[in-house]
């Protein structure tokens, strides 16, 4: 039984239910966030998740940052060194979704050349009568950049575990990697 510790990083546009998503997520679904608060700089939140068929697990240590640009600069002392990224947008606001872009380039400048396993999080799919991210739009994406892509509603508590379960996964099979690599070298 092997315990591993990641870092993922936690991106997006202010206010698409970042920190909401971390804080069900840690809570397993007990604490929905009613009421906004801004995120300035980096909360951490910490939970273990399980490696399916494995009896291993994976400590992720979620750093939920501030959407905002005046925070954007403190980032990059906080983002150093990631292990897995997570960005979120909201399926109600093109503007979030096109941001990844450059939330995706910040967060990979941190570890140039190396694979940052990540995904795309479409969040708020609960108001599907305002969406304006396509499904499939948001899908084409992820895939061009590398990204597995979930749609989540963090307020109807659907599938706010999956991105986090998909991480750990991606970051344990990198681990079995490296490992089967060193025995070959011993």
């Amino acid at each position: 039984m092997v315990k591993l510790a990641a870092k993922c990083i936690l991106a997006g546009d202010p206010t698409v239910g970042k920190t909401a998503l971390a804080q069900l997520f840690r809570s397993d679904g007990a604490h929905f966030q009613k009421n906004y608060t801004l995120t300035t700089g980096v909360d951490l939140v910490v939970k273990t998740v399980a490696v399916p068929d494995t009896g291993d697990s994976v400590e992720l240590f979620i750093f939920d940052s501030a959407g905002k640009e005046l925070f954007s600069e403190m980032l990059d002392k906080l983002w150093e060194s990631p292990n897995v990224l997570c960005l979120v947008y909201d399926v109600t606001n093109e503007q979030s979704f096109t941001n990844c872009s450059k939330w995706l380039e910040k967060a990979r400048s941190q570890i140039p050349g190396t694979t940052l396993p990540g995904v795309l999080v479409g969040n708020k799919t609960d108001l599907a009568g305002r969406r304006v991210v396509d499904v499939a739009q948001a899908q084409a994406w992820a895939l061009g950049q590398g990204l597995e892509c979930f749609e989540t509603s963090v307020k109807e508590m659907e599938n706010y575990e999956a991105p986090f379960h998909y991480l750990a996964k991606q970051f344990h099979h990198l681990y079995r990697e490296k490992l089967e690599v060193f025995q070959v070298l011993v």
